[in-house]
């Protein structure tokens, strides 16, 4: 073996065990108002916090397709984008069952779109992001500014800690 094969072959062993070591992602709790996120391992122990930046909108729940606003509930990771234009990205199943419940009741969304939206959910799929209500909701890395469309977003160095450690279907709970 040559050395430059030794030395790959030791880098990628070392990425590995440093990767197996690490703690799994259990939850993600996002404060709006606070400006922070939490993620938490299986047992329900905080592992670190991370100040985030949100929807430009600011106070309330997202409604709608282009009102910038971060929505609030519960969610969990759908889709993890490597190749996201934000470094690295977490998708979010933003509308949930009680987002579309909302959109039906209010005429917002049709019978059908609700259908889907649940039957997405249940099934821990990505939910239909092309509604009335919006969607595309992602934790990601810097968008650059101080705001961002209703995304989460952290710096890069800190999405790159977590995008290996996040599995889909991890919770994340947005509060107000």
């Amino acid at each position: 073996m040559t050395w430059v094969r030794f030395c790959i072959l030791s880098l990628v062993i070392v990425s590995i065990v440093n990767l197996l070591g690490r703690t799994l992602v259990g939850k993600i709790i996002v404060s709006k108002s606070g400006g922070y996120m939490t993620v938490y391992d299986k047992t329900g122990r905080a592992l670190k916090s991370y100040s985030v930046i949100v929807g430009e909108a600011g106070v309330g729940s997202k409604r709608q397709e282009g009102d910038r606003k971060t929505p609030e509930g519960e969610y969990f990771v759908c889709f993890k984008n490597p190749q996201s234009r934000f470094h690295l990205s977490l998708g979010l199943s933003y509308p949930n069952m009680a987002d579309a419940h909302r959109g039906f009741t209010e005429g917002q969304i049709s019978q059908e779109e609700y259908h889907f939206i649940v039957e997405a959910n249940k099934l821990k799929k990505i939910p239909p992001w092309k509604t009335a209500l919006g969607g595309e909701i992602f934790i990601h890395g810097e968008a650059g500014g101080t705001a961002t469309a209703g995304c989460v977003a952290i710096s890069n160095r800190e999405i790159e800690d977590i995008f290996p450690l996040v599995e889909l279907d991890t919770p994340v709970i947005i509060l107000p």
